[in-house]
């Protein structure tokens, strides 16, 4: 069953400028991980440091590997260098 995640984050004041451009470096390796159907970026309209990521996975079980995968030296990411807390990540079913 496809899942989507929600990852929200809140940007350091001072890397709202290039937090998007350094958002898309990191997620290439997203995009291209086996089960990634796409990833959005969005911006909320009144609070530029203010992003979330919409994920579309093939399986819940494809995004826990991606999860598994980016707790290790070779799936980390500087993502944390531009915010100013940790993210939250909500992950829904679809029903189709």
């Amino acid at each position: 069953m496809t899942v989507n995640s929600l990852l929200e984050l809140t940007i350091a004041p001072e890397a709202v400028d290039g937090a998007v451009a350094h958002i898309d470096r990191v997620l290439e390796a997203t995009r291209a991980f086996e089960g990634c159907l796409g990833v959005e970026v969005i911006v909320d309209v009144t609070d530029p440091a203010h992003i979330v990521l919409l994920e579309k996975w093939t399986t819940l079980e494809r995004d826990d590997a991606y999860r598994a995968f980016r707790a290790t030296p070779e799936g980390a990411s500087d993502l944390g260098t531009i915010l100013a807390g940790p993210p939250t990540l909500t992950r829904y079913l679809v029903v189709e």
